[in-house]
């Protein structure tokens, strides 16, 4: 089956590290609003079928009054442009955003980045901390886990409509607020070539008897992080630990933390209104 070549989630594209890169893009209608206030990039998780579109289609317009944002699909997701001989880790995503932000214009972003899109956020800040104003981190991991089912399910996903509505029943607390229209747009985009290559870069292979260690920044090097930071996370996060959004908020030095009941990974959608008003006065 081909990819629907209408999907919402194909925006803009610019070139950046040699990558055709797909992204979206909204500004106030009065540019002077935006004067004295950095634009926002928000980078996306990393789950089957991911894209910019798919987890920031209602924070886009919601922040776009006051400020310009920016949400680019990362290299090895949504509908960027794929190579072969390209090496997916930390340090080309980084790489990636960059080249990004050099190829729109930006010299410096505030960045909201949700579960691989806080790792990549922290790794950015830290590598060039001159272009990076305030950070957001949403369901980002901290030091040493365990495999948690959200992920397990994510790594061994497998095209079809049923498989992805049962990998993304994981995600929410309540998975009532999963559609059908979502379903089968992350389920489309799951069809590109080489879709599930990114998120596997991500992760080692679970283990098939016992638990699968694995490691996000370490608290100590996030304890370098200088920027002042909003973390926020759900309490019944099955994906990443809530206890990882305490650790950061226990090392990085000028954090604040936010936690959310009756609400999993996908605090942006769980909890939006919330979400908006704390992004918004952090921003500000």
């Amino acid at each position: 089956m081909s990819v629907a070549t209408h999907s919402e989630g194909i925006g803009k594209s610019v070139l950046a590290l040699d990558l055709r890169t797909n992204y979206h893009e909204a500004s106030p209608a009065d540019q002077s609003l935006t004067e004295g206030g950095d634009p926002i990039i928000l980078l996306h998780g990393s789950g089957p079928g991911v894209s910019a579109w798919t987890n920031w289609r209602k924070v886009i317009p919601a922040l776009a009054d006051r400020w310009r944002v920016l949400a680019p699909d990362m290299a090895g997701f949504g509908f960027t442009e794929r190579r072969a001989d390209l090496v997916y880790d930390i340090k080309l995503w980084v790489k990636h955003l960059i080249a990004f932000m050099d190829a729109t214009g930006i010299a410096r972003a505030n960045l909201i980045g949700n579960s691989f899109g806080g790792s990549l956020a922290l790794a950015a800040a830290l590598r060039v901390p001159e272009r990076f104003g305030r950070l957001v981190l949403m369901g980002t991991p901290c030091d040493k886990f365990n495999m948690t089912p959200g992920l397990r399910a994510g790594w061994y996903y497998e095209p079809s409509l049923e498989n992805m509505r049962a990998v993304m029943s994981l995600f929410p607390f309540d998975a009532s607020i999963i559609t059908d229209e979502l379903v089968r747009e992350r389920y489309e985009t799951s069809l590109i070539p080489g879709a599930q290559e990114g998120l596997r870069k991500l992760l080692m292979k679970p283990n098939e008897d016992g638990d699968t260690p694995l490691s996000g920044m370490p608290a100590e090097v996030v304890a370098r992080v200088t920027q002042p930071t909003l973390i926020l996370h759900g309490r019944e996060d099955r994906v990443i630990p809530v206890d990882m959004g305490l650790r950061l908020a226990n090392h990085i030095p000028n954090a604040e933390f936010h936690q959310f009941g009756r609400c999993g990974h996908w605090v942006q959608a769980e909890r939006h209104a919330a979400f908006i008003a704390l992004a918004r006065a952090h921003f500000s």
